[in-house]
C-alpha cells in the first residue's frame, strides 16, 4: 500500500497469507508484529544535498492508532486481512461497508449480486474464543466463493468495543482501492445496475470527478416484515418498484423517521422521467441517504459516534457544510433485508447520541464557517451549504454575526 508524496509502505509483520490456506488454527491475527511506513527524502532534496538516502520508518500500528485517534482504545486493526485479487480500475465505486459475524450470510448475497469492488470491515470482539471461531468462519465463506476473492477486500478490527459505526466505515474507506465509493449498510440490496450507468454517463461521472457531488440511490422498504426478507423476490426495474409502490406494499425506507430520507423528495423519484438526476433541495441535518462520492476529498465521518443514532447523518451533514450537493438518481433504488433489531439497546444510544449531534452541528458549523471567513470564501458558492444550514442555530449566529 503505498500513501502520496514522499511516503512508502512496507510490510516487515506477519500479514495473512494466501488466501487458500491462512492457517487458522489460532487466532493469527496476533502474529502481526506491525509493519513500517517509510519517507525517503524526495529527488529535489538529494539533488540538492539537503535530504537522506535512508528512509525514515514510522510503525503501522502507531500510524492507524493516529488515523483513527477518535476512536475508542484500544482497537487492532488489520488491514487487508484478505485481499482481493482482481484488478480494479481507478473509476470504479468501491462498496464500503461493516459486517460482524451474524451478517456473513448477507454479506454473501451482496458480494454475489455486486460482483464488484467491495472493502468491508470486520469486527471482532478481543475474545480469544470468539476470534478463533469468527476467523474460521470468515475463512470458510472467503475461499468458498470465486466472486469474493476476486473482488473483497476485508480489514479487521479486533477489540471490546460493540457499533463503533463510524470508525468502521472510515477504515473500510481508507482502504478502498478505486477513486469512488459507496457508503453502503449491510442490508440493503442493490436491485439495480447504477455502476454500469454511472460508468456510462459522462454527465453522471463528471459530477462525481469534481468532488463537489454524492449521488444518492434511495432506499426503500416493504410493509410487511416477511415480504422484506426474501432477497430474492424483490424488484430488479423501477417499473416494478412503482407497481409495488402504487400497491402500498412497499415505501420509503424507516417511513416512520420522515427526515431520515424525505430530502431525496421521493414523489418526484416516482415521477421522474428515465435517466434523470435530480438534485436535493430541501436538505435536513438528519438526512442520511446511501450515497456514491470521490473517495477523496469529501470528510470523514465523525469516530466520535458510537452506537445508534445520528452517525451515518453525521457523515452526510460535515459532506454538506463541505461544499458536497446531493444528487438522486432517479432510475435506482436498494431495498432494505429485513430483521429484528435490539431495540432497548437502540433506544439508549440514541440518547446519548442525540446529544452529541446538537453539539456536533454546532461545532462543525463554527468550524467550517470560521475556516470559508479565513480564506475569504463565505461568499462563494462552496460555502452556501454552510451558510444555509448553519444559520438555523441561533449559538451559531450569536457567535459568528457574518454567517446570519
Amino acid at each position: 500500500m503505498g500513501t502520496p508524496g514522499d511516503a512508502r509502505y512496507t510490510n516487515t509483520g506477519k500479514h495473512s497469507s494466501d488466501n487458500r490456506n491462512s492457517g487458522l488454527t489460532r487466532p493469527i491475527w496476533r502474529d502481526h508484529v506491525g509493519g513500517t511506513f517509510s519517507w525517503v527524502s524526495s529527488p529535489f532534496t538529494l539533488q540538492n544535498g539537503l535530504g537522506h538516502r535512508d528512509p525514515i520508518q514510522i510503525d503501522e500500528r502507531a500510524l492507524l492508532s493516529k488515523a483513527f485517534s477518535n476512536s475508542m482504545r484500544p482497537s487492532n486493526v488489520r488491514p487487508y486481512f484478505y485481499r482481493a485479487s482482481g484488478a480494479f480500475d481507478a473509476d470504479e465505486i468501491t462498496i464500503t461497508t461493516l459486517i460482524t459475524s451474524n451478517r456473513f450470510e448477507v454479506f454473501s448475497r451482496l458480494v454475489e449480486k455486486y460482483r464488484g469492488p467491495i472493502s468491508v470491515t470486520v469486527h471482532l470482539k478481543d475474545i480469544a474464543e470468539h476470534v478463533e471461531e469468527v476467523l474460521q468462519s470468515l475463512h470458510e465463506m472467503y475461499t468458498s466463493s470465486e466472486t469474493m476473492m476476486t473482488w473483497v477486500d476485508v480489514h479487521l478490527v479486533v477489540d471490546s468495543f460493540d457499533r463503533q459505526f463510524n470508525t468502521w466505515r472510515n477504515i473500510a474507506r481508507l482502504f478502498a482501492r478505486t477513486d469512488f465509493v459507496m457508503m453502503l449498510d449491510i442490508d440493503f440490496y442493490p436491485c439495480t445496475d447504477f455502476r454500469s450507468v454511472i460508468k456510462r454517463s459522462s454527465t453522471i461521472s463528471d459530477k462525481l470527478h469534481a468532488g463537489r457531488a454524492a449521488l444518492v440511490v434511495p432506499a426503500f422498504e416493504y410493509v410487511d416484515f416477511h415480504k422484506g426478507t426474501n432477497y430474492a423476490a424483490f424488484p430488479t426495474k423501477k417499473s416494478e418498484l412503482l407497481s409495488l409502490v402504487k400497491k402500498q406494499r412497499i415505501g420509503m425506507f424507516h417511513a416512520s423517521w420522515g427526515p431520515g430520507h424525505n430530502a431525496s423528495d421521493y414523489k418526484h423519484f416516482y415521477a421522474a422521467p428515465s435517466g434523470e438526476v435530480y438534485k436535493v433541495t430541501r436538505y435536513q441535518a438528519a438526512y442520511e441517504p446511501y450515497v456514491i462520492f470521490k473517495k477523496d476529498g469529501p470528510p470523514w465521518c465523525d469516530e466520535r459516534f458510537v452506537g445508534y443514532g445520528g452517525n451515518k447523518a453525521a457523515c452526510l451533514f460535515e459532506m454538506y457544510l463541505a461544499g458536497i450537493s446531493y444528487y438522486v438518481l432517479a432510475d435506482h433504488f436498494i431495498i432494505h433485508q429485513n430483521h429484528l433489531y435490539e431495540e432497548t439497546v437502540r433506544e439508549t444510544e440514541r440518547k446519548f447520541n442525540r446529544k452529541l449531534y446538537a453539539d456536533f452541528k454546532e461545532e462543525t458549523c463554527l468550524r467550517y464557517l470560521k475556516n470559508y471567513s479565513d480564506q475569504g470564501t463565505l461568499d462563494s458558492d462552496v460555502a452556501l451549504n454552510a451558510l444555509t444550514e448553519c444559520r438555523k442555530l441561533k449559538s451559531v449566529t450569536r457567535t459568528l454575526p457574518k454567517a446570519s
